[in-house]
């Protein structure tokens, strides 16, 4: 299995990141969200890397098959840990992909190390720009609400995650997204995870303020975003990260949850695609003897900003 290793700090010890990589191609870093890891990319793994895209996972510290010490999950620690990974693949040119948490780690590695060797970068369901709720704030999600998970973590762990998991991908009654299988399936990625660091990121990525590291995104950056995401809701994350970004480019899915790289997938790596290497995208000739792939031809959606309204919080 491939690792490699991050950098001693003054307050971290250096751990063991697992991570996948296609080698051939443009250099593209997904990082995954809470509480899963790089696995979550499957299906954006299998497809790019057909397009002439060098596709690149790890598993945060503390999740899947990466070492789980117990402490330094604050952000400036996990920026660090993306800057190891860039340095040790020697990596330039580089696109950012992050998901929900893993936006955090996007906007936190330019507030601190800058775009010399970052191409562009995409945010989907992103946690950015804040949040918590406080006084300049008021939109943010209650400390009393973040507690809470975490008060049920201690007591229910698989419990509360397999709940989080059918909001996650918006399943309910009336709305069967994904299927049983899938649902087991993610809920035996999440349990991969250190309790500690299941605990911990909550800490992190509620508690972290990115509202002074996004304007310092220079490069151009995609933002993708459901409206119908129950765990990181757009109007408070999306929308107002568009408007901080200089050079942001807002997609909305409509009526999507927060797990779209799922539920919209063929949508996703179209989009990806038509914003890394752009619209006349062709496959590598490398990968001549596969199927051809059957992307859709999404339509642009955004950048339409909705007005604030009510949503429900898990």
């Amino acid at each position: 299995m491939p690792y490699l290793q991050t950098a001693k700090s003054s307050i971290a010890n250096p751990v063991n990141l697992y991570y996948e990589d296609t080698l051939h191609g443009e250099p593209v870093i997904f990082i995954h969200g809470w509480p899963l890891n790089s696995c979550m990319w499957e299906y954006q793994l299998n497809e790019l890397p057909r397009y002439g895209l060098r596709c690149i996972a790890y598993d945060r510290r503390g999740f899947g098959k990466s070492d789980k010490p117990w402490g330094n999950y604050d952000y400036d620690t996990l920026a660090g840990d993306l800057k190891c990974v860039i340095d040790e693949l020697n990596l330039e040119k580089v696109t950012l992909v992050g998901f929900s948490m893993g936006g955090g780690e996007v906007a936190r590695y330019i507030g601190k190390y800058g775009t010399e060797k970052i191409h562009q970068v995409v945010l989907i369901s992103s946690v950015t720009p804040f949040m918590l709720k406080t006084d300049d704030n008021p939109d943010g999600i209650s400390q009393e609400t973040f507690d809470d998970f975490i008060g049920q973590l201690r007591e229910d762990r698989p419990g509360f995650l397999a709940h989080f998991g059918k909001l996650f991908y918006g399943v309910s009654l009336l709305n069967k997204a994904v299927g049983q299988d899938f649902l087991n399936w993610n809920q035996s990625l999440v349990l991969q995870a250190s309790p500690k660091a299941t605990i911990d990121c909550i800490r992190s990525f509620s508690e972290t303020d990115f509202r002074p590291d996004l304007p310092k995104i220079n490069v151009p950056a995609l933002i993708i975003h459901g409206n119908s995401d129950k765990i990181v809701p757009m109007e408070m994350s999306g929308q107002k990260a568009a408007q901080l970004i200089p050079q942001a480019k807002f997609k909305i899915y409509d009526n999507e949850p927060h797990g779209l790289f799922y539920t919209q997938k063929e949508r996703l790596n179209q989009d990806l695609l038509d914003f890394i290497v752009g619209s006349d995208t062709e496959e590598d000739p490398l990968y001549n003897d596969e199927e051809n792939s059957s992307l859709n031809d999404p339509s642009w959606l955004g950048p339409t900003i909705y007005p604030n309204n009510s949503f429900p919080i898990i």
